[in-house]
């Protein structure tokens, strides 16, 4: 009998957890799509049916930050004959200035999208080590490598990903686990509608930053209509998880290479001068 190929996504009730999870059921994964409320599971399991893989994706709870949540879910995948991959998306973004944003906030948005990725790699890796294979696949963002105001939370988290993660490969190589960084720009998700989490300070009118939010949260509108489907980032990990040697980063999305391209070869002042006209357009 064919062994299952298991796969474990974080935060898969929306955006890129869910149309990975679609996408790794339809191509012979095992899913086990996890969420901190499983009740807003009803839309990945109607398209899980409409496509036919409704009995390759199981739904569990599972909170990120919680450490009753993660202990409950270290004793389920005992019982699971495997893992193949392991994506880590769960994550929001925090935005606001820094001058503006309490330190509790920031710590919250380490909770998930840094905290919430070691917690869960550390479940997953004694399996991992023991079967010598298997793949940690950690959904980080542009914002990852280029700094943008106003997003102060939310780019330190994605950096500190970044750091985190090229040790963590470093470290898996001897025993045959691949760690990779998916580096999205702006997709079609409600992480920069229902997914931000801006600041209270920034958004009162006598905020000395509240034009400035006012200017960010104009140019993420304009730009949203030209924002790329999410299967394209969803076919990426499928390529990934069945890829026999990837690399470590994988940056996808328009313009996304040039970006980190020019941040690179260019002066900072160059630099610095096209981020902030970004804002007044």
């Amino acid at each position: 009998m064919k062994k299952e190929k298991i796969a474990i996504i974080t935060g898969a009730s929306s955006g890129f957890g869910l149309v990975t999870s679609l996408e790794l059921a339809k191509n012979g994964y095992l899913v086990y799509s996890t969420m901190r409320n499983t009740g807003k599971s009803d839309k990945l399991m109607a398209l899980a049916k409409q496509h036919g893989v409704s009995d390759s994706i199981k739904v569990w709870e599972l909170d990120v930050t919680n450490l009753e949540s993660i202990q409950e879910f270290e004793r389920s995948i005992k019982s699971l004959d495997g893992i193949e991959i392991l994506v880590n998306n769960a994550g929001f973004a925090g935005a606001g200035f820094v001058e503006e944003i309490p330190l509790s906030e920031y710590r919250n948005q380490f909770e998930t999208n840094l905290f919430g990725a070691i917690s869960i790699t550390q479940v997953v890796l004694p399996i991992m080590r023991k079967q010598r294979h298997g793949k940690i696949i950690n959904v980080s963002s542009i914002s990852g490598k280029v700094g943008f105001p106003g997003l102060s939370p939310y780019v330190s988290s994605k950096f500190a990903l970044e750091g985190w993660s090229e040790a963590l490969r470093l470290e898996m190589v001897p025993f045959g686990i691949d760690v990779v960084l998916v580096e999205p720009g702006s997709f079609q998700t409600n992480i920069w509608s229902t997914g931000k989490k801006i600041s209270k300070k920034s958004q009162l009118t006598h905020s000395p930053y509240y034009e400035t939010m006012k200017s960010l949260e104009s140019h993420l509108e304009k730009q949203a209509t030209h924002y790329d489907n999410p299967i394209l980032v969803a076919n990426l990990i499928l390529a990934i998880a069945n890829k026999k040697n990837p690399t470590l980063r994988y940056p996808i999305g328009k313009g996304v290479k040039l970006m980190i391209l020019l941040k690179t070869i260019l002066p900072w002042r160059w630099w610095e001068k096209i981020v902030l006209s970004q804002l007044k357009s």
